[in-house]
């Protein structure tokens, strides 16, 4: 394959006060790093589809409880290693070939269980094409007081644990997961595709086989299948649903990410940059999961493969200073976070709590 030359002249970096230039022109930027390689991408499918396989057998080989723990749990961290790989052949930003892309995608996708074609919909399309325009963009969607107001006991219980800072995992399991893309009903998912139905048959076998693996191994290793069920399956699906579930929320929540009701004000607000958050973690955490906290470069372009995205991030960061949103991560920041972005006021363009108070610079439109 021809490498890609970088621009033999770098712009200006665009001046506080200056107005954004056009997605295009921002895309030019970081374009040359949009080159995508088959043999890395492989290479990187393979090694974590390894690792993934080596933890999941420890959970069965190993006899001590707290070394099964630990192998589940990595299991799960392992998991989203792979999920970010079949994001980014969703994304068709994997490999160069299309096809080779789809393939690698549904492969990387089996341990989450996440139907691909019904993913590429929901993400692609809605969550990239409209991010953080409310109504359009259910990823994370703050109610409004008065939304909050009409929701039943149950559910307004619910939205309370989705947002208390320790629920992100049920608000991917019931909202993304079970109600988007396990087989949605009509009012989740209008349109019907062979393909959906598909991918929703192959994950449930990709589940059984999974189960029934473990319950075959349980029986030749004299142990409790209902602890060897929990042990290779269960904790690995808990765990990756509570790092999806926490990265969605810290990559479009934060009290300086806006939420707009209104697709005029929106796309003046350049959403592609304006929406997400750069989450800074420390000891290079972010390498763990293939860079997607780099998350502006990834929303500015998405053909961006994730073996480029720091440099991507970091080019971004330099061309528009003070725009893009860098944020340190603490547990305390976290948690502030969660207690202060609870509803959304569109009239004062504010994050409010549950009671409707005021908890971010308003900045009425």
């Amino acid at each position: 394959m021809t490498q890609i030359q970088q621009p033999s002249s770098t712009p200006e970096p665009i001046a506080v006060g200056l107005p954004l230039p056009h997605r295009k022109v921002i895309r030019s930027w970081v374009a040359p790093l949009a080159e995508r390689r088959t043999a890395i991408a492989v290479i990187l499918l393979l090694v974590d589809w390894i690792v993934f396989a080596a933890l999941i057998i420890g959970t069965v080989a190993l006899s001590a409880w707290w070394a099964k723990l630990l192998c589940a749990a990595a299991a799960g961290i392992s998991i989203g290693r792979l999920f970010i790989i079949g994001h980014d052949a969703c994304h068709q930003s994997y490999t160069p070939h299309r096809s080779l892309n789809k393939i690698l995608g549904r492969i990387a996708m089996m341990p989450s269980l996440t139907p691909y074609s019904l993913w590429q919909v929901g993400h692609n399309v809605v969550h990239h094409g409209y991010t953080n325009l409310k109504g359009v963009d259910f990823v994370w969607a703050p109610l409004t007081q008065d939304e909050y107001r009409t929701l039943s006991p149950g559910r307004r219980l619910r939205e309370r644990i989705y947002r208390s800072g320790w629920g992100s995992w049920m608000y991917y399991f019931i909202e993304m997961w079970w109600l988007r893309m396990f087989f949605p009903s009509k009012a989740y998912m209008g349109t019907r595709r062979p393909e959906f139905k598909w991918d929703g048959i192959f994950v449930t076998f990709t589940a059984a086989i999974w189960i029934v693996g473990l319950v075959i191994a349980a029986g030749y290793t004299n142990q409790s299948a209902w602890a060897l069920v929990g042990y290779g399956f269960a904790i690995p699906f808990f765990v990756w649903n509570a790092l999806i579930g926490f990265f969605v929320y810290v990559h479009h929540t934060h009290t300086s990410v806006k939420w707009h009701n209104d697709k005029v004000a929106w796309s003046k607000a350049a959403p592609f940059v304006s929406t997400t958050v750069h989450l800074v973690f420390p000891f290079h955490f972010g390498a763990l999961f293939h860079h997607i906290m780099e998350h502006t470069a990834h929303h500015v372009d998405m053909s961006i493969p994730l073996y480029k995205l720091k440099s991507a991030q970091q080019l971004l960061e330099e061309m528009l200073p003070e725009r893009i949103i860098v944020q340190n991560f603490t547990w305390r920041w976290y948690f502030e976070t969660a207690k202060k972005c609870k509803l959304y006021d569109f009239d004062q363009d504010c994050w409010t709590d549950f009671k409707g108070t005021q908890t971010s610079i308003a900045r009425p439109i």
